[in-house]
């Protein structure tokens, strides 16, 4: 299990290296949220997202020469190839051969190698194996590496050392890394719970904590992408350790959150993490709640996707 003083240590580790991003606040979103929201902005982390905390964490504890590898599609890919470029080191990313090309583009300008493979979890597994296999490379998870708990929980370290009256934060959770890194940080430093927020349509994280055993995600369709990811077992143990609830949020609810926050805090932010806004404005959300932090993960958009909803929502 991942401490508080992994997460410091990791917080020492990368300093050099990683953005302390900003803290933000908005009238108008607490008034839409029944309560003061503090939002802890990785929008304007390196990457646009959290993830870099952590990669960079981990590339930090590496030394092989034959480099890193790992498979994904999203903020992950760019935060390691950039880690990497950072360390010298030589980075390959296996992506499903129906990503985005702005993706692809982002992960290669940081350096990386870019190798293609079908778009299941088997295929991109078996790719990496394959690799691994030949070079002897490191796999680096988006999420199943306790080097990369700790560097994600920096940024609620961040959080509460910022604002440290908070009684509930908020974190989206897909892999569960993220969520996994924020409890640690907030249970560890001030009296406070910690909830994550899901969509509704891929409750594997919810159902999990309820069952008490990892539940897969079977990969649902939703505009929060990022969060499509199942939990491991690691990540799991972390959220039963130290997180009250997931919260599962609606697909309206979560593009309305992203509306809200891009138009109103003209704050570029991707629905992955808008969901955690969502779920702060959510009926599920404890009443008693009434200063809460937010971390926004990242905001990374899929514009073509994205805009024409943005377009066409209508505020009530």
């Amino acid at each position: 299990m991942v401490s508080l003083a992994d997460v410091e240590a990791a917080r020492e580790r990368i300093a050099a290296y990683a953005h302390r991003t900003p803290v933000m606040t908005s009238t108008l979103l607490d008034e839409r949220a029944g309560r003061a929201v503090f939002f802890k902005c990785e929008c304007f982390q390196r990457v646009g997202a959290f993830k870099f905390r952590g990669a960079m964490n981990a590339l930090l504890q590496e030394s092989g020469e034959a480099g890193v590898i790992t498979h994904s599609s999203g903020n992950h890919a760019q935060a390691l190839a950039l880690a990497a470029k950072l360390r010298g080191a030589r980075a390959t990313v296996v992506m499903p051969d129906d990503s985005p090309k702005v993706k692809v583009a982002a992960v290669r300008a940081y350096g990386a190698e870019v190798v293609f493979s079908a778009s299941t979890q088997e295929a991109r597994e078996a790719k990496c194996a394959e690799i691994m296999a030949q070079t002897g490379a490191t796999f680096v998870s988006p999420y199943d590496d306790d080097r990369i708990i700790a560097g994600a929980g920096t940024a609620a370290l961040e959080l509460v050392e910022a604002v440290p009256d908070l009684d509930t934060v908020v974190a989206p959770v897909g892999g569960g890394g993220l969520l996994s890194g924020t409890g640690v940080s907030v249970t560890g430093r001030i009296r406070a719970r910690v909830y994550g927020a899901e969509p509704a349509v891929g409750d594997d994280a919810a159902q999990s904590m309820k069952l008490g055993r990892v539940v897969p995600s079977k990969s649902p369709k939703t505009l929060a992408d990022g969060l499509r990811t199942g939990l491991s077992e690691r990540t799991l143990a972390h959220l039963r350790e130290h997180v009250t609830g997931i919260i599962t949020v609606t697909e309206d609810e979560i593009l309305a959150a992203t509306w809200w926050i891009l138009t109103r805090m003209k704050v570029v932010v991707e629905p992955s993490a808008a969901a955690a806004f969502a779920a702060v404005c959510s009926d599920q959300f404890p009443a008693d709640a009434r200063r809460v932090g937010v971390v926004l993960s990242g905001g990374n958009i899929d514009w073509p996707k994205l805009g024409p909803l943005l377009a066409a929502f209508q505020p009530t």
